[in-house]
């Protein structure tokens, strides 16, 4: 990436930064319902479980749970800019064709970082804890926000392809078998075989045994599987590979746009 693309997507970036200013409260329930989810789950599905420490397991998946939630502002945003004619003109202007969606990345990818900060506090007045050394905590942070970064070029590109805002709910609504078809509330070995599989394979579960395991929390169930016992591997891998789907992707449809009509 050139100096000049550099520049002109910490441009776009300060722009969605400014947007932080003139729409607080917007800020204030992205970064509150991710802390309504965990505090429900907590204490409605955790209060049913007969099992000890169910919080250090649940927690932990909340953490990686969340990081496919919040995509929606980010992708009506776009569609916005899509629909006032705002990306026509920066389309127009002698800037970098990457800026405007990596600045929006980036943007994105501040609040998700502020995020995680209030959901680990938040993890530790409900009783969490995390068992590991410093190194480790901050590797489990760094996995959240490279699945969240690969969650959200795929939001990115799929905004991109829905073109209006009204859609992103629709498109939205993918995220759930993503989000429950996964080891966030339960360990596979409870779950039908096929369902059990389809669970253990999913990226979210990948990052949420592996940051349990760099936390020191439980992970239950036994490494029967491959894709168990190579969790931190997936973690690092399904990311990558969906950020090598849909990165050139979202690019190239952002390129495209208006010589299609769209």
């Amino acid at each position: 990436m050139s100096t000049h693309t550099l520049t002109d997507a910490w441009t776009m970036t300060r722009r969605e930064l400014a947007h932080w200013q003139r729409q607080p409260v917007q800020v204030a329930v992205n970064l509150f319902f991710p802390l309504m989810m965990l505090v429900m789950f907590v204490y409605f599905i955790g209060g049913g479980m007969k099992v000890d420490n169910y919080e250090e397991y649940l927690v932990p998946g909340m953490f990686a749970l969340n990081m496919a939630f919040g995509l929606e502002s980010t992708m009506v945003a776009l569609t916005q800019d899509l629909n006032k004619g705002v990306i026509d003109r920066f389309r127009s202007i002698p800037m970098s064709q990457s800026a405007v969606l990596v600045g929006r990345s980036l943007s994105d990818m501040l609040e998700s970082t502020v995020g995680i900060v209030v959901l680990v506090l938040s993890g530790l007045a409900v009783g969490w804890r995390a068992h590991g050394n410093v190194a480790e905590g901050l590797a489990a942070v760094g996995l959240l926000l490279l699945l969240r970064f690969a969650m959200l070029w795929a939001g990115i590109y799929l905004a991109l392809v829905a073109g209006r805002p009204e859609l992103v709910s629709a498109v939205q609504i993918l995220v759930w078998p993503v989000a429950f078809f996964s080891n966030v509330f339960n360990s596979p070995e409870t779950m039908p075989a096929w369902m059990g599989a389809v669970a253990e394979w999913n990226p979210m579960s990948a990052t949420a045994r592996a940051v349990r395991e760099l936390f020191g929390n439980p992970v239950w169930g036994a490494d029967t599987s491959w894709a168990a016992s190579h969790s931190l591997l997936l973690a690092v891998a399904w990311p990558l590979a969906l950020l090598a789907v849909f990165f050139p992707l979202a690019v190239r449809r952002y390129r495209a746009l208006g010589d299609d009509g769209s």
